[in-house]
């Protein structure tokens, strides 16, 4: 579930390094408006960018790119500098740099036992962070205040000249009661609540921890660089991000990528939900203690059933092997729906992924029709558990990168 600027709106595509094609008849302000976000964005994306090569990836002429990269600098969103070392000769290109110290924006996660803040500097570079335990059955609103504390505490370091875009929160997609039933929760206030409790301008938007993270992927993680992409989460549950052509797909109301629950084994499991046999009763870390029979009360349980199968104790290779072939089935499932070029397992599933590759390719390359098998590749999340914190700073970075001298910023 993800509410990036609005509900039910999907977060513009990041898209290539040339500027969006002007429409038909746009006037010069509408163009500068545009190209100074297409400069912006390539900074934040790719870090310190001479200006030749700005010119060069972005398709303006090498005034123009000054022209831009002087009026971001007046705003305080970029510095330009002389390179440190250069090997060419004549006056070298100003390095155009964005202002990771001055800009910022918070990324907040209610994750299934934590509760995250971070402080993210434009250019993704992460300033600040606190987190604090989430007692079992609290809900998202009742997070508000914790959540209200641990941004306040960082805001005491923040200098007087510095510049907030915005916040943005990522939420497990279910959470339990304190009885133990599933709940799949609702975000549509609790961006409000986060603007009231902080007094916030510009103010929080929310989203499905899955589709977050999988954002922060996209733009600056395994999948960089890869315009279809499933992200798959485990956590309480199972969900997924799915990026269609560089752009984040999330249904009705934001509430998409609910994969967990498609039942792959109708007489299976009874799953919190009310059904039975949804694919998150076979592939998460519950069914892993069940097949080996470990006691789930053990916290250390799961990574001690990785650590038993890598050194080949049967039941533990058994369980890993029967928890990743399950893995696998539902992946061949969404690649043959999607056909995505790249899926990535994050939370929980990175270390079963890992743990029992070998069987989830073998159960793909059984399933997975010829034309979407072929290409697609499985990957390992890279960014952990920040990934939650650096796409939610990515969502509320998006109105500045998409028209930087009138985000509400002051001038």
């Amino acid at each position: 579930m993800v509410t990036p600027v609005r509900p039910g709106l999907a977060r513009p595509s990041r898209g290539p390094d040339f500027p969006t094609p002007s429409a038909p008849g746009a006037s010069q302000e509408e163009i500068r408006r545009q190209n100074l976000g297409a400069v912006l964005r390539h900074v934040h994306v790719h870090g310190p960018t001479s200006r030749a090569e700005l010119t060069a990836r972005l398709g303006l002429n090498r005034s123009t790119i000054g022209a831009l990269a002087a009026d971001l600098t007046a705003v305080g969103l970029v510095t330009e500098e002389a390179p440190t070392a250069t090997r060419r000769a004549g006056r070298p290109s100003l390095v155009v740099s964005p202002r990771s110290d001055r800009v910022y924006a918070h990324g907040l996660s209610i994750d299934a036992d934590r509760l995250r803040a971070a402080r993210v500097g434009l250019g993704g570079r992460i300033l600040d962070r606190r987190e604090t335990a989430r007692p079992r059955g609290m809900s998202p609103l009742d997070a508000v205040a914790p959540l209200a504390g641990l941004v306040r505490d960082m805001e005491c370091a923040v200098t007087d000249d510095a510049l907030f875009v915005g916040g943005a929160v990522a939420v497990t997609d279910t959470t339990r009661d304190l009885d133990g039933r599933l709940r799949i929760g609702g975000t549509d206030t609790l961006g409000a609540a986060l603007d009231a409790e902080l007094g916030a301008r510009p103010g929080f938007v929310t989203g499905d921890l899955a589709d977050i993270a999988g954002l922060a992927e996209h733009v600056r993680g395994v999948a960089a660089g890869v315009d279809d992409v499933v992200y798959l989460h485990g956590d309480l549950g199972v969900s997924a991000g799915i990026i269609i052509g560089g752009r984040l797909v999330t249904g009705h109301r934001g509430h998409g990528g609910k994969v967990g629950h498609m039942v792959v084994r109708p007489a299976g499991v009874p799953c919190g939900c009310g059904s039975r046999g949804c694919w998150e009763t076979e592939i998460g870390e519950a069914a892993l203690l069940r097949h080996s029979g470990r006691d789930p009360a053990d916290g250390d349980a799961v990574p001690g059933i990785l650590c038993a199968a890598a050194d080949g104790e049967p039941t533990a290779v058994a369980a890993v092997e029967r928890v990743a072939d399950w893995l696998g089935f539902g992946v061949a499932n969404l690649v043959n729906i999607v056909n995505p070029d790249t899926v990535v397992f994050g939370g929980a599933l990175r270390a079963i992924y890992l743990a029992g590759s070998a069987t989830v390719h073998r159960r793909l390359d059984a399933m997975a029709l010829p034309a979407s098998r072929e290409h697609v590749q499985l990957r390992a999340a890279m960014l952990g558990r920040d990934a939650a914190l650096i796409g939610a700073a990515e969502l509320a970075f998006d109105q500045l990168l998409a028209d930087p001298l009138n985000a509400g910023l002051p001038n």
